[in-house]
Order: structure tokens, then sequence, then C-alpha cells
């Protein structure tokens, strides 16, 4: 735990945005999966995608993950970013 008024590190940043993407990732996966079955998709309507069922899983889990980690990531750089920058001074995220 950090002391009170402690900025976090960018390992915390990375933990506050990659966790409750990972869960999130793993429920949008169960319930598009409940819905559709891999072997069924295709590539943009033609041909049908050549992988087994684990890839697609895999490779859709990852997919999920990385969308919802972008967006975790963007409303932290948008929570944390201040209104006004000192004069000289760039605004840096995520402080």
């Amino acid at each position: 735990m950090g002391l009170i008024g402690e900025k976090p590190g960018p390992a915390r940043w990375a933990m506050h945005i990659l966790w409750p993407a990972f869960v999130m990732a793993g429920v949008t996966e169960a319930l598009v999966f409940a819905l559709v079955d891999p072997m069924d998709l295709s590539w943009f309507g033609l041909s049908p995608v050549q992988l087994s069922r684990e890839a697609i899983y895999t490779l859709s889990f990852l997919a999920f993950w990385l969308l919802i980690s972008l967006a975790s990531a963007v409303t932290m750089l948008l929570a944390t970013l201040p209104a006004e920058s000192a004069p000289g001074q760039p605004r840096r995220w995520p402080h």
C-alpha cells in the first residue's frame, strides 16, 4: 500500500487498467460464445475460419482484453489529466 497522497507508479496504473479489463474480457467472451458457435465464424462472410475452437477462444479473449484495456486506459487518462497545466509545462499522464 502506498502512502496517502503518494502518486501511484506505472505498475499500479497498469494493474488499475489490466485487471478489471481481464475480468470483463472473460465475462464478454462467455456471453459472446454462449450465443455464437466458434465453428460457424467466417472471414467477412466469405471463407470459414480455419482455426480450432481453442485458438478462436484464445484469440477472441485477447482481442476483448485489448479493446477493454484501451477503453479503460482512455478513461484513466481523461480522469487524471488536469484541466490546466502550469505555464511552460506540457500536460503529462498520469500525473
